[in-house]
């Protein structure tokens, strides 16, 4: 008998100011094509896998505002809202409780371009490892600085660039996040390899990236209408 697929469940993250979009309102909370970036970023969840459980970080601050626009928008995507934290680990930890057993992805809320091919990519892979993370190559040369102000080139070929989503086994996760913080996790990825998990690559979509500033945005529409028939 053929073992049953471990559930797919998702956890989108949105607890930043966006102090360097320079808005009035936080970059999750700006309009990519007519809807906010948040709902962009869930439906590229619900539009392939309509039954996926999602739950939402958010500062506790921006659930008032969060339910205005889910009914200004006729937003009914069913999810669950937790409250963020001081850093972006407090609040992958808190959104955790509202994820069972199984796999779950962790995305940003910023990132409403990510493709169904790398979501897909990404739980197949932890599905047989226990992690995986979606990456691009880096393209451009790259330098490392040290602290004394100099620079050395380094080899791009060793380096990769990290997107999300991040998708892991989601008992593993809880318990890789009881341990302290540190800011040396940057990303999930870190957390879970700080608890002694190694963590496989899979294929990203270059057109997921991390909207975060004015010109990101002016990029993802452009990226939007250019992948929308």
């Amino acid at each position: 008998m053929t073992a049953a697929r471990p559930a797919w469940q998702a956890l989108v993250v949105a607890g930043g100011a966006g102090l360097r979009m320079g808005a009035p309102l936080p970059k999750q909370f700006l309009p990519l094509a007519g809807r906010p970036i948040l709902m962009r970023s869930l439906e590229a969840f619900a539009q392939h896998w309509p039954r996926m459980p999602l739950a939402l970080v958010l500062p506790e601050g921006h659930f008032d505002y969060w339910r205005q626009l889910c009914e200004q928008h006729q937003f009914a995507l069913p999810h669950r809202l937790l409250p963020g934290g001081a850093e972006r680990f407090h609040s992958v930890r808190n959104g955790l409780e509202a994820i069972g057993p199984g796999l779950v992805a962790i995305h940003d809320g910023v990132r409403p371009l990510v493709s169904r091919a790398t979501i897909e990519a990404a739980f197949e892979l932890a599905g047989r490892h226990g992690a995986a993370i979606p990456v691009l190559p880096a393209v451009e040369s790259l330098r490392q600085v040290s602290a004394d102000g100099g620079s050395r080139a380094v080899a791009r070929a060793e380096f990769r660039l990290v997107q999300t989503p991040q998708v892991f086994d989601a008992q593993a996760l809880k318990r890789a996040y009881e341990r302290p913080y540190s800011p040396l996790f940057t990303d999930d990825a870190s957390v879970f390899e700080a608890a002694g998990h190694a963590v496989h690559l899979c294929p990203g979509n270059p057109e997921n990236i991390k909207i975060t500033t004015a010109s990101d945005l002016v990029v993802a529409e452009a990226l939007w209408n250019s992948l929308r028939p």
